[in-house]
Order: C-alpha cells, then sequence, then structure tokens
C-alpha cells in the first residue's frame, strides 16, 4: 500500500501544477498596467485618467487578471476589472444575463487584458464614467491617484 502512497503523491504535485488552457491568469504589475493603459488610450477616456483605472483594478482584484467574486444576486464579477455577469458578460450561470460586450466571461479570465480593457470601455462609456464600479467610488473617487502612477 505504501509504494501506492508514495506514487500517488507525485503524481497528484503534477496534476496540480498542470494549468488547462485557459485557467492562466497572472498578477500584471502596477507599472506594466499603466503602460497598457496608456497603449490603449484610457488616459482621459470619459474624463478620467489612467491612475483612476489602475485605483479602480487594484481595489476591484488586486491586478489579478483571474479573479472572480460571486456575488449575493446570483451574478459573479470577473477579470482585472472584475466586470459583471448579469451585465457584461455570459457565463451560462447567471439568470437574466444581458452580456452587453458580447463575450464568454471566461475570456476575462486570461493573461491577454485586451478584451476586458474593450469590455470597460464599453460599460464607462454608457455610464460616462467608472459609477459602475464599487470600488472606484469607495476607494478611488475624489482621492489623490499619483501614488497608483508614481515611478511608472
Amino acid at each position: 500500500m505504501k509504494p501506492l502512497l508514495l506514487l500517488g503523491l507525485p503524481l497528484l504535485l503534477v496534476l496540480l501544477a498542470v494549468k488547462p488552457p485557459g485557467c492562466q491568469g497572472i498578477i500584471i504589475p502596477r507599472c506594466q498596467l499603466v503602460r497598457i493603459l496608456r497603449q490603449h488610450r484610457l488616459e482621459g477616456f470619459v474624463g478620467r485618467k489612467v491612475a483612476d483605472w489602475v485605483c479602480l483594478a487594484k481595489h476591484e482584484s488586486g491586478y489579478n487578471t483571474r479573479a472572480i467574486n460571486h456575488n449575493q444576486n446570483g451574478s459573479s464579477d470577473y477579470g482585472i476589472f472584475q466586470i459583471n455577469s448579469k451585465y457584461w458578460c455570459y457565463d451560462g450561470r447567471t439568470p437574466g444575463a444581458s452580456n452587453g460586450c458580447r463575450i464568454h466571461c471566461r475570456k476575462l479570465l486570461d493573461d491577454n487584458i485586451m478584451d476586458d480593457i474593450k469590455c470597460a470601455k464599453l460599460i464607462a462609456q454608457r455610464a460616462r464614467g467608472l459609477m459602475p464600479w464599487v470600488a472606484w467610488r469607495k476607494r478611488c473617487r475624489g482621492k489623490d491617484l499619483r501614488p497608483y502612477i508614481r515611478g511608472c
């Protein structure tokens, strides 16, 4: 019986280390995120600075591209900007979802945040700002956000 247990542990470790496609995700370093957001013209978009977007991402996901938060209403928030499945993406589980960004929520969990940015811009454009994000309202709005881009 012991040889099976010994064989099982390395196999289990190997299986835990292997990630299926679509489960990849990274925590994007702050200054790298600043560069990406500037490249995608978020400076001045809907009257907000890149520092607003970085603050939003910090407090919504901790810059984690595979962050998921399950809400009491049955919806979930996905990715670095925590995009909600009730209104903006399709996860196959949220009742009455409208999928405004026309994207599957799992696409918001990979290490390519271009689709996240596109959807976040659509949300911000429709809202004329960043008010849809609770973390931005509570942690970023009206604050000195220069530290979020300092040194970048």
